[in-house]
């Protein structure tokens, strides 16, 4: 599944194809997404409409126009948009088409339909939509102290907690491995037991591996491409995700897999040791 730094690759190279552009007209395909794909609203508030930028939050793309309404997309697991002349082709897995005004079609491609494609008349619509998710790893919000607030009471294990959209969003599987292997954090600690200097370290190395993933244009482990069809390269600099029994880059130590919320973490046994944490003492 695409992750922050994909996402926002995908918008980055989408929005100078797409703002100033004119949608003349939208397209679905026969069979469904995970949500029921909205024919009225495209019809009513996207048709006839100019793009005038095109953002991320979370792990969705919104695309907004003058109207003031946002078309919001996610991508799902194998969900990729491109931009093809409109002559050309539709592919199998080609669920929606929003034709430009330039002669170029945005193509919505998704071979397992766990996609979706959503519209929003105003920003203020969207509130509750986007409500219930917790801040940008980039956002100013996103703090040690935040965290810490967070995580008091819970036995949830930190890399359970830091996927969860609700805490923070847009670190998936990938990331939280390389985040936590990075701030020399145990995956299956729970986070009530991290520390305050492990949660600074866990905030500043979760901007600096995003950020570096960013400029890599991602991480393309099955089929993830821009939407230039182009691949990201941050693969190539994972140190410990997918990497089981594979030596570690800082100690040579074999790296381990174990399985946390029914999802594979990998991590180096002996840069990221499990700790005894000691409980505070209560207060006579």
């Amino acid at each position: 599944m695409p992750e922050l730094p994909e996402v926002e690759v995908v918008c980055r190279s989408l929005a100078p194809m797409l703002i100033g552009r004119k949608i003349e007209a939208v397209t679905f395909g026969e069979r469904k997404l995970r949500l029921p794909l909205p024919d009225r609203e495209m019809s009513s508030r996207v048709t006839g409409r100019t793009v005038t930028a095109v953002r991320r939050r979370a792990k969705f793309i919104i695309i907004e126009l003058d109207s003031l309404a946002l078309l919001v997309i996610h991508l799902g697991m194998t969900g990729r948009l491109g931009l093809f002349p409109a002559l050309t082709q539709q592919a199998k897995h080609d669920h929606a088409c929003w034709r430009l005004d330039n002669g170029l079609e945005m193509r919505f491609n998704d071979t397992r339909r766990f996609g979706s494609i959503q519209v929003f008349g105003s920003e203020e619509s969207a509130t509750e939509f986007f409500g219930a998710l917790g801040p940008d790893p980039f956002w100013a919000s996103f703090t040690a102290t935040y965290l810490a607030d967070l995580a008091k009471g819970r036995s949830l294990p930190v890399k359970n907690f830091l996927m969860d959209n609700r805490i923070v969003t847009g670190i998936g599987n990938i990331y939280a491995s390389e985040i936590l292997f990075a701030s020399r954090v145990n995956p299956t600690t729970p986070a009530r037991e991290i520390t305050a200097m492990e949660w600074r370290k866990i905030v500043m190395n979760s901007r600096t591996i995003l950020s570096a993933a960013i400029d890599c244009g991602g991480s393309t482990i099955s089929d993830y491409v821009n939407s230039s069809g182009e691949k990201g390269y941050f693969q190539t600099k994972l140190k410990v995700y997918g990497r089981e029994h594979e030596p570690c880059p800082d100690c040579r130590g074999a790296i381990s897999q174990v399985r946390l919320g029914g999802r594979a973490s990998y991590y180096c046994s002996r840069c990221q040791p499990k700790v005894r944490r000691q409980k505070a003492k209560k207060k006579p």
